[in-house]
């Protein structure tokens, strides 16, 4: 007959939960640390257990265990940790700005992205023909000036024919990340950080290694050509992104950059 006396509070917080567990479970899910992920949990349920049966010596052990066992997952869930905050704190703004445009506070015109996506997808379509190697990293709403600060600082309006010029083989500003940041390139030659993810197929190469280790830290989107098989890649997340067509991959920077 308890359950009978369960409150609203309770059933929000038991969803809260599984939502909390989901989220954690997708972020670590073909990594080496769902094994340990899955550890955890098994530990935190032996130590319930435990409790529930008045096990008092064991539960003693485990609760220690669970409590010191903290500020170890905090360094081996780091990079983890990182992308969770990221991703529910990216995703909070994202949603704020929409409501705020729905309500007309910002734009009364239809929203529209300040970025020139067109420009940027045809230099890519042109470079991967040319299998032109190219990584073009677009902000988002994170600073990326901790990167900018690693190649040259740049103020040029975005179109097709620089960013072809800026990654022409010949060129001395190819080598690197190029930024972008509204509708503007403003930093070339940009040493991006790698991810420390081992799970990477050996085809990707050091530019996609850094799309993903910028993509990780910041909720920037970034774009890569591969220089060995013309191919187009969209990163965000830490994760790459599915893409059938160039109109496909327009729609999803279209949204991801409103």
């Amino acid at each position: 007959m308890d359950i009978i006396n369960l409150r609203i509070l309770d059933i929000v917080d038991i969803v809260l939960v599984a939502f909390l567990l989901y989220y954690i479970y997708k972020l670590v899910k073909g990594t080496a640390a769902i094994n340990i992920f899955i550890g955890i949990v098994m530990i935190y349920l032996v130590w319930k257990l435990t409790q529930l049966l008045a096990m008092e010596m064991l539960s003693s052990v485990l609760g220690e265990f669970i409590g010191v066992g903290m500020f170890a997952l905090i360094v081996v869930f780091q990079q983890e940790i990182r992308k969770f905050l990221l991703m529910i704190g990216s995703t909070n703004f994202g949603r704020r700005r929409k409501f705020l445009r729905t309500l007309k506070f910002m734009r009364d015109a239809p929203e529209e992205s300040l970025t020139d996506i067109n420009s940027i997808l045809a230099a890519c379509k042109n470079m991967s023909k040319t299998h032109t190697g190219a990584i073009i990293v677009i902000k988002r709403s994170t600073s990326l000036d901790f990167v900018k600060t690693s190649g040259d600082v740049m103020d040029i309006k975005l179109n097709t024919p620089i960013i072809l010029s800026i990654f022409y083989k010949n060129s001395t500003l190819h080598d690197g990340a190029m930024i972008i940041e509204d509708n503007k390139i403003t930093a070339t030659r940009v040493i991006l950080p790698v991810t420390n993810d081992r799970d990477i197929p050996l085809r990707y190469g050091l530019r996609h290694r850094a799309a993903l280790g910028i993509t990780e830290k910041t909720d920037a989107v970034a774009l890569i050509v591969s220089e060995e098989t013309g191919q187009i890649s969209y990163v965000k997340n830490g994760e790459f992104i599915k893409f059938e067509t160039l109109d496909e991959l327009n729609e999803k920077l279209k949204k991801e950059l409103i």
